[in-house]
């Protein structure tokens, strides 16, 4: 496979999805980072190969002046790329596993840090095909926090957010979105069964907004807000399947439910519009289409790369 960047300079509607090609057979997380742009219908149109990036390249998000965020957490890159579809200069944020940004209305940035605890804490070791990088220094993976930087990468607030650890038990801040008032950050340690909030005014935890009970089976695998402000979530539940949420942002209910097809689906965006999903399977690199107010998958499309899709967002 040749390894020259053909993407575009980025047009409305165009969908963006981290697929790396994992092509290094003593790891199952590592390969060419790779971002792919398909156009508003799926039909693929370029692919942009990452720069200093070893593994799994997800968390993709527009930043306000149309830049395209993305992460290699286990490489602490992260990735900038601007509107003319070129790879930004990296800018220092530190060396931590961060995997999922948010934009202030003030024009800084927040940074999930997608790993927590250390060996003793890791429930998935023994069987673990990938090296979980500790923070220089130390032997911890992380301390699951969200951090507030300007965009040149001055550090401006810690936030000791509590964390789940997820199934393996060392899931952090996976994946988050803040709230359209800037008042709080929405956020999970996916394969967890809460849905958390941490108060960005009075800098302190909130209760959950959702707490699945364990022996329910129900755990959620992504998040975020529509522009029209309507809250979604993947429920991930492997015994009765894997669902896309609506969920009444100030209680938490479930308004609404999509049952999706098989299970898998871990990479959630809302259209501009808020009328459709974009959804991506880890499982089976398949990207999907949903119109919300039927759940049916109008189209998708293939990165032909199985457990390697981990992020997406609609330009």
């Amino acid at each position: 496979m040749t390894k020259e960047s053909t993407l575009k300079p980025l047009e409305d509607g165009d969908v963006f999805v981290g697929a790396t090609l994992l092509n290094n057979p003593d790891d199952d997380h590592a390969g060419d980072g790779r971002i792919i742009q398909f156009d508003s219908d799926l039909n693929e149109k370029g692919v942009l190969w990452t720069e200093n990036t070893t593994h799994l390249v997800g968390g993709l998000k527009f930043s306000p002046d149309q830049t395209l965020w993305a992460f290699d957490s286990q490489n602490f890159t992260v990735i900038q790329i601007d509107p003319g579809g070129n790879q930004l200069p990296e800018v220092d944020f530190g060396q931590r596993s961060f995997s999922n940004v948010n934009f202030s209305n003030d024009g800084n940035v927040y940074l999930g840090e997608h790993l927590v605890g250390d060996e003793s804490t890791n429930k998935a070791l023994d069987a673990l095909k990938t090296a979980l990088p500790f923070v220089p220094g130390t032997e911890k993976y992380g301390d699951g926090n969200i951090y507030k930087f300007t965009t040149d990468g001055e550090l401006l607030a810690t936030f000791e957010t509590e964390t789940h650890g997820g199934m393996p038990g060392f899931l952090g801040v996976t994946a988050s979105t803040l709230s359209p008032d800037n008042s709080k950050i929405i956020y999970i340690s996916e394969l967890g069964n809460r849905i958390f909030q941490f108060d960005l005014v009075n800098q302190q935890q909130m209760n959950d907004l959702v707490t699945y009970e364990p022996e329910s089976g129900d755990m959620v695998i992504a998040i975020c807000y529509a522009p029209n402000e309507d809250l979604y979530s993947i429920n991930a539940n492997f015994k009765v399947g894997f669902s896309l949420c609506q969920h009444d942002p100030e209680s938490g209910d479930v308004t609404s439910k999509i049952d999706l097809p098989g299970p898998g689906w871990a990479a959630l965006t809302l259209s501009k519009d808020g009328e459709l999903a974009y959804i991506g399977n880890f499982f089976s690199g398949v990207v999907g289409k949903f119109n919300i107010a039927s759940g049916e998958m109008i189209t998708s499309a293939e990165t032909n790369v199985a457990r390697s899709l981990a992020g997406i967002a609609e330009y």
